[in-house]
C-alpha cells in the first residue's frame, strides 16, 4: 500500500476543518460528520479548540482511499499559531491549500503559498464553499493564476479539464501529449511532484460535494512517500513537535526518512543548550486523532510519537538527518509577566515547559528587571497562553501589554578580548566580529591554530557561543546578523577549567560591542511589516498620508482585488496576520503597498476600519528587521547601561600578587597576553 504524509492548510474560516472531517467521512475513518460550530470535530479535540472554533496544535488522521494510506496532519489556520503550521511543513509529502470561493485568496492564504514554495511542498488547491452566493469558479481559477502560478489547473473526476494547458506547464508533458493526445497518470503526478503542476478542485467539504473526486486525485497524483525512496540503512528523522499528553508524558514527534528506529533503540544528539546526550525511546506510538496503537518501530512514510525523550527540541535531527533550518515565521511582540499571588518561579517552570513545546516562546528570566519576559506572535496567542497556565498548571497569571521585540546589530568589525584571571584560574579569548548578512541572525566559526589553543578548548569556546543570547549594548537586546569568529585564545595547563572560557567568551562579546558602541557602528533594528492597504478610492489621500506619518513607503498597488477578509490584528504578528487581501472584485477601491514599522502599524487596522466605516482593510506581513526608523528615541526611553549589567560585563578580570583585580573594556588591550590578532582593535 502506498503510504504519504499530507498537511492541509488554510486561512481561518476557509473550511480546513470541514475538508479535514468530509475526508475522513468518506473513506470510512469516521462514521458521523463532526462540525467545528458543533465542537465535535474529530480532529479538533482540545477543550480551548472547541471553545473558540479554531484549530490550535497540530495533529493527525489516518486515513486510506483505493489502496493508499495518509496521514492527514491538520495545522492552524489563525496566524498567532503560524509557527506550528511551519514546524509541520518540513515533514510533508504534500499538501492541501484550502481556499474559499467567497472570501478568495487571503493575505495568510499567499504566506502560506510562499511556505509551501519554501520548504519545496507539491500542493494540491481545494477551492471550497463553492455552493454560497457569489462564489465564481472562473475568476477565482484567474486569480490563483496571478498570484499562486500558472500551474493552477483545474482539475476534476477525470483529471486535468484542459489537457493542453496542462500539457503547457513541462517540456517532458508537452511532448507526450503531442505524440498521444492525452497525459499518463504518471505524468501528471511527477510535473505535481516537481511543483510545476498544482492541481485545483472545487467544491463544497460542507455538503460532501467534490470531496470523492479529490480523494481520488490524492490517490492518482501521489507518490510513495519521499522518505521511502531514500536508499539508506542508517536511522534518519526529523523532529517537527514536542507535547505533553494527558498523563504528563513527553511525546517528541518524527518523520522518519531513511532507515528504522525499534523501540529501546539508542539515540544520540545535542540539546538547545550545546549539551550532547543519550536516551532511548520507551515506546513508539502512531496516532489517529486522539488515539494511538503502539508498534515495534518507526518506520519511513508515517509520523510517529516517541515517549522517554527529555533533551530532544522541534527542528532537531535525529541520526543521519540535519537539524532544520532557521524558521521563517517568528514574533516581533514580547510581554511581560504579572504573577499575581502566583509565586513567580512556579510560573517561570510552568512557561519553561510550554518553551519546550514551543521554542519561540523564548521565555527570559531578566535578573536586573526582576521579571520574566515570553515572546507571542499576538494577542491570541497570549490568551491562549494563560488560558493553559490555568487549565494545565493551576495558575492564574497575566501578561502586561505587548512591546516591540528589538534587536541589535553591528556595522564594522572589531576585536574583542576576554581575560578571566581570578587566583587559579585563567582564560583569554580573542574573537573577531563582523557585520552579517541581514536575516543571517549569529554565525560562529573558528580560525585559531590548534598550535596555540588545543581543539577541545576551541570547542568549548564555540558552544559557549551558541548556549547563549548575547545583548547588544545599545538598548540590552539580542544581537543579530553577526559573525563571531575565534581568532585566539590560551588556557593554563594547571589552572584553567571549563567555566573560565565561558567567562572569557561572553566578555570577549560584550568588550568587542563595547568598542564598536564607543565609534557609533552599534544599530538598533526593528521589525516591519510589508502591508497592502485596501481602501475606497476617495480615502486615498488620508491612507498616504498615513502612511508617511507612520515612516512607511508605498506604492499604488491593483485595485482589482477587494477585501473580505477580517482586520490585521492589533497586536501584529511575524508572519501574517489573519485576513486581509480577499477577492470581492469590488474595482471603486485604490490599494497602496508598501513597507512600514511594526511600531507605527499595530493599532492601524482598528483606525483603517474606523475612518472607512468599515469597508478598508490592510493585511500585514512580517518583512523582517530593518534599522530602527527612531533610534534615537528608543534608546533614551530604554536607558540601558551596558557597563551596569553585571550578567553582561565587558570587563576582564587579571591576576597581579596572588589576587585578581577588574579591568575596565577600554583597558583590556593594554593589559591583555595575547597579542591583537587585527588593527580593529586599536580602531
Amino acid at each position: 500500500m502506498k503510504k504519504t504524509v499530507v498537511g492541509i492548510l488554510a486561512h481561518v474560516d476557509a473550511g480546513k476543518t470541514t475538508l479535514s472531517e468530509a475526508m475522513l467521512f468518506r473513506s470510512g475513518q469516521i462514521r458521523t460528520l463532526g462540525r467545528v460550530d458543533h465542537a465535535d470535530a474529530f480532529l479538533d479535540t482540545d477543550t480551548m479548540e472547541k471553545a473558540r472554533g479554531i484549530t490550535i496544535f497540530s495533529k493527525q488522521a489516518i486515513l486510506t482511499h483505493d489502496e493508499t494510506q495518509i496521514t492527514l496532519m491538520d495545522t492552524p489556520g489563525h496566524v498567532d499559531f503560524s509557527a506550528e503550521t511551519e514546524r509541520v511543513l518540513s515533514v510533508l509529502d504534500y499538501a492541501i491549500l484550502v481556499v474559499s470561493a467567497v472570501d478568495g485568496i487571503q493575505g495568510y492564504t499567499e504566506t502560506l503559498w510562499r511556505l509551501l514554495a519554501r520548504y519545496r511542498v507539491p500542493t494540491f488547491i481545494f477551492v471550497n464553499k463553492m455552493d454560497s452566493v457569489g462564489a465564481d469558479r472562473d475568476r477565482v481559477l484567474a486569480r490563483m493564476k496571478r498570484r499562486f502560478s500558472d500551474g493552477c489547473v483545474a482539475f476534476g473526476a477525470e483529471g486535468p479539464q484542459d489537457l493542453e494547458e496542462t500539457s503547457l506547464q513541462d517540456e517532458a508533458a508537452m511532448n507526450e501529449y503531442l505524440e498521444t493526445g492525452t497525459l499518463s497518470a504518471d505524468r501528471i503526478a511527477a510535473m505535481v511532484t516537481e511543483r510545476v503542476l498544482f492541481p485545483c478542485y472545487f467544491g463544497s467539504a460542507l455538503k460532501l460535494e467534490g470531496v470523492d473526486e479529490f480523494l481520488d486525485g490524492l490517490h492518482a497524483y501521489t507518490k510513495e512517500s519521499r522518505a521511502e525512496c531514500v536508499p539508506a540503512d542508517d536511522f534518519g528523522a526529523h523532529i517537527y513537535k514536542i507535547s505533553h499528553d494527558k498523563q504528563g508524558n513527553r511525546l517528541t514527534w518524527i518523520k522518519v526518512t531513511s532507515g528504522s528506529l525499534p523501540v529501546k533503540s539508542k539515540l544520540t544528539g545535542t540539546n538547545a543548550h550545546g549539551e550532547e546526550w543519550e536516551e532511548k525511546p520507551d515506546q513508539v506510538r502512531i496516532y489517529s486523532g486522539e488515539k494511538f496503537s503502539l508498534v515495534p518501530a518507526a518506520e519511513p512514510g508515517s509520523v510517529y510519537a516517541l515517549t522517554g525523550l527529555t533533551q530532544t527540541y522541534p527542528g532537531e535531527g535525529l541520526g543521519s538527518q540535519s537539524d532544520a533550518a532557521k524558521p521563517v515565521l517568528e514574533p516581533v511582540l514580547t510581554y511581560t509577566l504579572i504573577p499575581g499571588d502566583v509565586e513567580v518561579h512556579k510560573a517561570l517552570a510552568a512557561l519553561r515547559t510550554l518553551e519546550d513545546e514551543d521554542p519561540l516562546l523564548h521565555v527570559q528570566w531578566q535578573e536586573r528587571l526582576q521579571e520574566v519576559h515570553v515572546q507571542l506572535m499576538g494577542a491570541v496567542q497570549l490568551e491562549i497562553i494563560e488560558q493553559m497556565m490555568r487549565s494545565r498548571f493551576g495558575l492564574d497569571v497575566s501578561f502586561g501589554p505587548g512591546g516591540i521585540l528589538y534587536r541589535e546589530t553591528i556595522e564594522a568589525p572589531v576585536e574583542g578580548v576576554g581575560h578571566f584571571e581570578p587566583l587559579r584560574h585563567y582564560a583569554e579569548v580573542h574573537l573577531l566580529l563582523e557585520p552579517g548578512e541581514r536575516g543571517s541572525g549569529i554565525e560562529v566559526a573558528t580560525a585559531c591554530s590548534e598550535d596555540d589553543l588545543d581543539r577541545n578548548w576551541q570547542r568549548l569556546v564555540l558552544t559557549h557561543l551558541r548556549e547563549k543570547e548575547h545583548l547588544g549594548v545599545l538598548i540590552g537586546a539580542p544581537i543579530t546578523d553577526m559573525k563571531i569568529t575565534l581568532v585566539a585564545g590560551r588556557g593554563h595547563l594547571k589552572h584553567t577549567e571549563g567555566g573560565d572560557f565561558r567567562q572569557a567568551t561572553y566578555r570577549a562579546v560584550r568588550q568587542g560591542l563595547m568598542e564598536l558602541r564607543s565609534r557609533g557602528k552599534c544599530r538598533v533594528l526593528e521589525p516591519w511589516y510589508r502591508f497592502r492597504l485596501e481602501v475606497p478610492a476617495d480615502m486615498i489621500g488620508r491612507a498616504m498620508s498615513d502612511i508617511q506619518r507612520m515612516s512607511g513607503t508605498f506604492t499604488q498597488g491593483d485595485s482589482g482585488v477587494g477585501s473580505l477578509g477580517e482586520n490585521c490584528p492589533g497586536m501584529g504578528s511575524s508572519g501574517m496576520d489573519g485576513s486581509g487581501t480577499g477577492d470581492s472584485g469590488v474595482d471603486d477601491f485604490a490599494v497602496l503597498e508598501g513597507t512600514a514599522p511594526v511600531s507605527e502599524m499595530r493599532d492601524y487596522a482598528a483606525e483603517v476600519t474606523a475612518y472607512t466605516h468599515g469597508r478598508g482593510h490592510v493585511n500585514c506581513v512580517f518583512a523582517g528587521y530593518r534599522p530602527c526608523h527612531d533610534e534615537e528615541q528608543v534608546i533614551a526611553s530604554v536607558a540601558y547601561d551596558p557597563e551596569a549589567d553585571m550578567e553582561n560585563t565587558p570587563d576582564s578580570v587579571f591576576c597581579a600578587h596572588g589576587a585578581g583585580y577588574p579591568v575596565k573594556w577600554n583597558r583590556v588591550p593594554d593589559f591583555m597576553h595575547i597579542e591583537a590578532q587585527f588593527e580593529t582593535i586599536q580602531g
